[in-house]
């Protein structure tokens, strides 16, 4: 079954890079899933390379981080040890080793015809329902500031209730919902909303 926007995380246990993980056990936290193609691959390389780089921001957000392919553990190891040794960067997040695919195929991050994850990433609430999710061909490599811009922007729905514009950036006003009610509509537009159904409101 795919994963749909909107509804819950599939829940597995995996084994990781830092040890065992059930992943119902991260319950009340954001969590952005991520896989990649393969250990050892370049894009990939710079990719964990940057992730690893912004860890504390993704911490400062209450953010965990982790990622997925199907390679071994001992694949893991090897891979994160080299980027540690050849580019004095640490990877601080659990890396899964889903050999088996199961966690891939739990959330669709399987490429039948080559056998390997595809990067993809998942964006997961609290409730542990999946609120963002994209893929990425294996040529290209994520942008590691947007994916921070969306959780900050989900964050920010969190607590306001608000919704956030195109380009939104943190600190900047955030949009009502649409009104429900041709009433509601009416009083917006005499509380001065730039159209009634379009209204900013000071984060």
């Amino acid at each position: 079954m795919p994963v749909y926007l909107g509804e819950k995380a599939p829940d597995f246990t995996a084994n990781t890079t830092k040890g065992p993980l059930v992943f119902s056990s991260l319950k009340g936290k954001w969590v952005l899933l991520f896989s990649h193609p393969a250990d050892f691959t370049p894009v990939c390389t710079t990719e964990f390379m940057a992730f690893s780089e912004r860890y504390d921001d993704f911490k400062k957000l209450g953010v965990e981080l982790i990622g997925l392919s199907v390679d071994s553990i001992y694949s893991h190891i090897a891979w994160l040890r080299d980027i540690k040794e050849h580019y004095g960067v640490e990877v601080p997040f659990p890396v899964i080793a889903d050999i088996d695919k199961e966690v891939a195929r739990a959330y669709n991050l399987i490429d039948d015809k080559a056998g390997l994850t595809v990067r993809g990433v998942f964006i997961i609430d609290p409730n542990q329902v999946v609120r963002w999710m994209i893929y990425y061909p294996a040529e290209v490599g994520r942008n590691i500031e947007e994916i921070i811009r969306v959780l900050k922007a989900f964050k920010f729905n969190w607590e306001k209730k608000l919704a956030t514009p195109a380009n939104w950036e943190e600190g900047q006003d955030g949009i009502m919902g649409a009104p429900v009610t041709l009433e509601e509509s009416v009083k917006r537009e005499k509380e001065g909303a730039e159209r009634w159904y379009l209204k900013r409101v000071k984060s």
